[in-house]
């Protein structure tokens, strides 16, 4: 097999996502994991209210919560990576999602494999469908009164059997990506289709 010269050849098996192109990672509304990391603390929460806003340069927003320790890496790294899980994550997703990381390791505790990012320091997650290294764009209002952070996305990957050419291709009995509804309820990424193949 040969491995394009923008994949890694170091588990998990990843490929660069040209950067014009890393907001479809997120453009279906998944649930992802924030790592973020400073001065050797490093934390994991969970976030469905994360979008992309841009192409070029590809932006992104996310909410965090003022009490999270999150908040506070971010606050004082100036970047995060949003992680986006695959349905084996699941549970480890709702547990961060809910558990502080002020009062455990969540990595540890939940036994989440974890690799180096390119540009920033966050840790990104293993069992992931896709990437994305995000560094902050200070907008300090939105920060302070709506917890709202913009960022630009630095460097993208995804597993290349499940996103390659810009697209996502789950195959039949591949695991997907997640949506959360609420109390621990979810639902899968389901079959794509195309308005083109369907009758008039």
């Amino acid at each position: 097999m040969t491995i394009a010269s923008d994949c890694t050849t170091q588990p998990p098996q990843r490929c660069a996502v040209d950067l014009s192109r890393a907001y479809r990672l997120l453009n279906h509304g998944p649930v992802v994991l924030v790592s973020s990391a400073h001065g050797g603390r490093r934390n994991v929460m969970a976030a469905s209210w994360s979008m992309p806003l841009d192409f070029d340069p590809p932006k992104v927003a996310l909410v965090i919560d003022k009490s999270t320790l999150t908040r506070t890496l971010v606050d004082a790294s100036g970047s995060f990576a949003l992680n986006v899980p695959l349905r084996p994550l699941a549970r480890a997703t709702e547990i961060v999602g809910n558990e502080s990381g002020r009062d455990i390791d969540k990595f540890a505790s939940l036994g989440l494999e974890t690799f180096a990012a390119e540009k920033i320091e966050a840790p990104l997650i293993a069992g992931c469908a896709g990437w994305l290294e995000c560094r902050v764009i200070p907008e300090p209002h939105n920060q302070e009164a709506y917890d709202l952070f913009l960022a630009e996305v630095v460097a993208a990957w995804a597993d290349p059997a499940l996103f390659s050419n810009g697209r996502w291709h789950f195959p039949a009995e591949a695991d997907r990506t997640l949506h959360y509804i609420a109390g621990g309820a979810f639902f899968e990424t389901g079959t794509a289709f195309s308005v083109a193949d369907e009758a008039v």
